[in-house]
């Protein structure tokens, strides 16, 4: 089967958080399944009421300055996560050991849990941001940005132009790589997190109030997958819009025919 579609970009960057509102990692391939990538925010660290614990506050996420200092992994073979406290030492989330570690630096009564009905992500289970969208917080900020802050999963590389490239998507279908296809929804909200200081990252006090100013607080949009499959570092993005014809077989300039299976 063929389709149409545009070339937006390339896959820059690959990132999952394996332990909600930790320090995650960076990957050169990753699997996206129906809840997004693979292993993404599928533990998290519960306060003492209930809460999920983040940078902010609401029905569900409670604020717990410091975590972001912790990171995550997930070994090959293995679907329990690693935490590392900001000193090196090493823990498996379903060690008794790693909520004591946590709840004894962090100064309150910490758990890991694994996902269940309520789910760890904030609005959808993939977060992509485009590289012009960062150009344009860094033309907005007057120094660079570090792509790390946004915490989101999915970085195209569309240039350094500094523009919010992907508000043009929204309702849109991307196709990533000769697998995964994304349906792309509204804008992704930001809150407290990205000006907060996370391991590798500083603190910067300004990038929220920037977004707010600018760009109603958002970075980047919120989607869902549609095919699952894997994605790589140097991927093809192609962009689908509703709108082109099924029939058509003609190319505008700039355009690829995309086979898939």
């Amino acid at each position: 089967m063929t389709h149409e579609g545009t070339l937006v970009g390339t896959v820059r960057s690959l990132y999952r958080y394996p332990i909600k509102s930790t320090a995650g990692e960076a990957l050169r391939i990753a699997r996206v399944t129906a809840g997004g990538l693979q292993h993404d925010r599928k533990w998290a660290v519960y306060t003492d009421d209930g809460g999920i614990a983040s940078g902010k506050r609401t029905r569900r996420f409670r604020p717990v300055l410091g975590l972001m200092q912790w990171s995550s992994r997930i070994e090959d073979g293995h679907d329990i996560p690693i935490l590392v406290s900001p000193d090196g030492i090493q823990y498996h989330a379903d060690d008794p050991a790693a909520p004591q570690a946590l709840s004894e630096v962090l100064g309150q009564q910490l758990r890991l849990r694994r996902e269940t009905t309520i789910k760890h992500h904030d609005e959808t289970p993939l977060h992509l941001v485009t590289t012009s969208s960062l150009a344009a917080i860094a033309g907005l900020s007057g120094q660079p940005v570090d792509e790390r802050r946004f915490r989101a999963n999915i970085i195209i590389d569309t240039g350094t132009e500094p523009v919010f490239q992907e508000d043009n998507w929204i309702g849109a279908e991307l196709v990533i790589g000769e697998q995964v296809r994304v349906r792309l929804g509204q804008g992704m909200p930001r809150c407290l997190m990205i000006d907060q200081s996370q391991r590798g990252v500083a603190v910067e006090q300004k990038i929220l109030k920037l977004l707010g100013t600018h760009h109603n607080t958002n970075l980047g949009l919120q989607a869902h997958t549609s095919r699952p499959g894997k994605v790589r570092i140097g991927d093809r993005v192609i962009l689908r819009r509703p709108e082109v014809p099924a029939a058509s077989t003609s190319l505008a300039q700039g355009t690829y025919k995309v086979r898939t299976s």
